[in-house]
C-alpha cells in the first residue's frame, strides 16, 4: 500500500494552478540577476575592478565587514549562551530586544545610533567631552552600523546549534569536575562550531551589504565611509558600467555565501543544489 502511494506521488505531476504562479516567481527572482549578468560590461571589467573608487570601496567593504563579524563572535556567541542555557529571567524580552534590528528598518537603525553616539547623544557627548571622541562620519561608524545589523543573525544561528546541541556531554563534563568556563571552551564550543561558522558567514555577508544604517550613521566619504553598496547607489547615478560591476561584486559574495552553507541548509532536507 505504502509503495502504491509512493508511486502515486512520484508519478504525479504539479497541478497547474501551482505551477504557474511558481514559474512567475522563479522568473521574479532570477530574472533581474540574469539581467545583470547579459548587461555587465565583461570587456572592461578589469579596468573597472581597478579604478581607484571602486578598489577603495571594495577594500573598506571588506576590512569593515571583517571586523564587524569579529566583534560580533565576541559579543554575539556569549549572548546566545544566555538565550539558549541560562535560567535567567526576562530572556523572552531580551530576545526580542536582540532581534530588534532584523527587523527594523536600516535607516531607523541608524538613526538610533546617531542619538546614541553621535556628538549630541546619550552615550556620544559623554565621549567628547571626556575623551574628545567622536565616532559618526567615520571608519569607527561603519564597523558599528554594520554590527548593529548583522549581529542578530550570528545569534540566533549560535542559540539555535546551542538548543539542538545535546547537553549531556556538557553534564558529563560537570561531573568529571570541568568548570562552567572549561566545559564552554573544550565541549560546547565544539559542539556547535558549524552553527557559529554558519552565524559568521551569515553575518559577514549582511554587513558587507549593509546600506541604510552605514549612509545614515557614518555617511559617505570616499576611501572612509563609502562602502561598497552606498558605491553602487552613487555610481548608478552617473557610471551605470561602475555600478553594474560593483554588483557583480556583490553578486559574487552572495553565492559564494550560498555555497558556503550548501551542505547546512540544503543538505538536512535532502534536496540537491
Amino acid at each position: 500500500m505504502s509503495r502504491a502511494v509512493s508511486r502515486v506521488r512520484e508519478g504525479s505531476g504539479v497541478p497547474l494552478p501551482l505551477l504557474a504562479p511558481a514559474a512567475l516567481g522563479v522568473a521574479f527572482l532570477v530574472l533581474p540577476v540574469i539581467g545583470l549578468l547579459v548587461r555587465a560590461p565583461w570587456s572592461s571589467l578589469g579596468s573597472q575592478l581597478t579604478a581607484p573608487g571602486v578598489g577603495q570601496a571594495l577594500r573598506l567593504s571588506l576590512v569593515s565587514a571583517t571586523i564587524a563579524t569579529l566583534l560580533s563572535l565576541l559579543l554575539g556567541v556569549p549572548l546566545a549562551w544566555v538565550l539558549a542555557r541560562s535560567r535567567i529571567r526576562g530572556r523572552a524580552v531580551l530576545r526580542a530586544l536582540v532581534t530588534v534590528p532584523l527587523v527594523l528598518p536600516p535607516v531607523v537603525g541608524g538613526v538610533a545610533l546617531f542619538l546614541v553616539l553621535g556628538r549630541q547623544g546619550i552615550v556620544g557627548s559623554w565621549l567628547d567631552d571626556a575623551f574628545g571622541i567622536t565616532i559618526p562620519f567615520t571608519t569607527t561608524a561603519v564597523v558599528i552600523a554594520e554590527t548593529f545589523v548583522a549581529m542578530p543573525f550570528l545569534v540566533i544561528s549560535v542559540e539555535g546549534a546551542l538548543r539542538a546541541a545535546d547537553a549531556r556531554f556538557e553534564d558529563v563534563a560537570a561531573t568529571l569536575g570541568a568548570g562552567r568556563w572549561t566545559t564552554f571552551r573544550r565541549v560546547t564550543l565544539p559542539l556547535v562550531a558549524p552553527g557559529v561558522a554558519a552565524g559568521a558567514v551569515l553575518c559577514w555577508a549582511r554587513a558587507l551589504g549593509e546600506f541604510g544604517a552605514t549612509i545614515t550613521f557614518a555617511g559617505n566619504f570616499p576611501g572612509t565611509t563609502q562602502t561598497m553598496p552606498i558605491a553602487v547607489y552613487l555610481a548608478l547615478q552617473r557610471d551605470p558600467e561602475a555600478a553594474i560591476v560593483l554588483s557583480l561584486v556583490l553578486l559574487a559574495v552572495s553565492l559564494a555565501t550560498l555555497l558556503l552553507l550548501r551542505d547546512r541548509w540544503l543538505g538536512r532536507s535532502g534536496a540537491p543544489l
